[in-house]
């Protein structure tokens, strides 16, 4: 009946001069799109650096909501409410995660009162490395002198600046009002459950566009939170086998760096480096020989690589592996635009943006290019 409703179309006409001109403005604005387009970009950028603050509890809100999602959805079935649910487990990270604190603050309370000791022992080690540059260093400052003799000195200007822990006590108090942001934003992700899909599919005029929208729907969430809990559970083994590892060698705290091993992997390449560097400092800190202390980050390595080139690809296969030229790209920018925590997300919103290209025919090509 709408088919017979529409007007029949006018009959072909000579365009007329006011027409052609027109499309010739029709032209031009479609050439002026690609440049709206990158200051829309550039300008979403921008506003992703300025409003971290905002953004990044978000971002790792609804990342923790595919993983957990799973998880309130088998507590439904044993016929518990939605928001019961959702506190249940919000309630359950959160003890977990004070229980992780409390277990480690021990430790690293021990470390930081060591740390004067280890430092002044630390550079007794390396002195003899030290003595060259010290060399170049007196040189440098020998030749300043020279240079600034009779000449007119201007007295220095101090700029007072922010002490160490007034910059402590304002980082604590954005990461925990960051925090409380994030669980309280989960909280209502888990116990929404369907509601924004529900929505969507109200929203679809046609029933073939809802069931594309439902099928697309549940295979991103499926795939993310699949890839999110493998690669928790892959750095959860490497985790424990540092833990091992460092205990057998009778390295202090072994918890602490198996702990520190299981939360940097989220990192490619950088958290690894990461390790190695502190490894190589405990080792050198513990160990009177620099063939015991090697045997500590040597043993990492050997961890490290099994992780990186064996348990990782085979159990999660090219499917949802990145490219190494976007995994760097990924973490160059997004740790220059929020900073660690930006490094620490870059994979797994790449990852979600790759499995949403997947799915997505006019996107296939950039799933393509992101995989490996």
């Amino acid at each position: 009946m709408l088919e017979s409703l529409r007007p029949e179309p006018p009959p072909e006409e000579s365009p007329r001069p006011d027409l052609e001109f027109h499309g010739a403005g029709e032209g031009a604005s479609g050439a002026r799109s690609p440049a709206l387009n990158g200051l829309f970009i550039l300008a979403s950028f921008y506003t992703l650096y300025l409003a971290r603050s905002f953004f990044l509890p978000i971002v790792l809100a609804v990342l923790l909501s595919f993983l957990l999602t799973p998880v309130v959805r088998g507590l439904k079935k044993l016929h518990l409410p939605g928001g019961a649910a959702a506190a249940i487990v919000v309630l359950g990270l959160l003890g977990a995660l004070g229980l992780g604190i409390y277990e480690l603050s021990g430790p690293a309370y021990e470390w930081a009162q060591q740390a004067p000791k280890s430092l002044h022992k630390l550079e007794s080690k390396l002195a003899q490395l030290k003595r060259p540059v010290q060399t170049m260093s007196n040189a440098t400052a020998q030749v300043e002198k020279i240079t600034t003799v009779g000449a007119n000195a201007v007295p220095p200007t101090f700029v007072q600046q922010e002490t160490l822990g007034e910059k402590l006590f304002s980082q604590t108090t954005d990461v925990l009002a960051g925090g409380a942001v994030m669980l309280i934003f989960l909280l209502f992700l888990l116990a929404s459950g369907d509601l924004f899909l529900r929505k969507l599919i109200r929203v679809l005029p046609r029933i073939a566009d809802q069931r594309t929208a439902v099928e697309i729907a549940r295979r991103i969430e499926d795939d993310i939170s699949k890839y999110l809990a493998t690669v928790t559970m892959i750095n959860g083994g490497l985790g424990l086998a540092t833990w091992g590892a460092m205990a057998l060698l009778r390295v202090p705290n072994p918890l602490l760096w198996g702990v520190m091993a299981w939360a940097v992997n989220y990192i490619p390449y950088l958290g690894a480096m990461t390790m190695y560097a502190v490894l190589t400092m405990v080792g050198v800190l513990t160990f009177p020989s620099i063939g015991h202390a090697l045997l500590v980050p040597g043993a990492f390595a050997v961890l490290n690589i099994l992780e990186a080139y064996l348990v990782t690809p085979l159990v999660l296969g090219k499917r949802l592996t990145l490219n190494p030229v976007v995994v760097f790209l990924a973490l160059t920018f997004w740790g220059w635009i929020w900073g660690v925590a930006g490094a620490i997300l870059a994979v797994p919103i790449m990852v979600v943006f790759k499995i949403f290209c997947d799915h997505s025919e006019p996107l296939a090509p950039v799933g393509e290019f992101l995989g490996d």
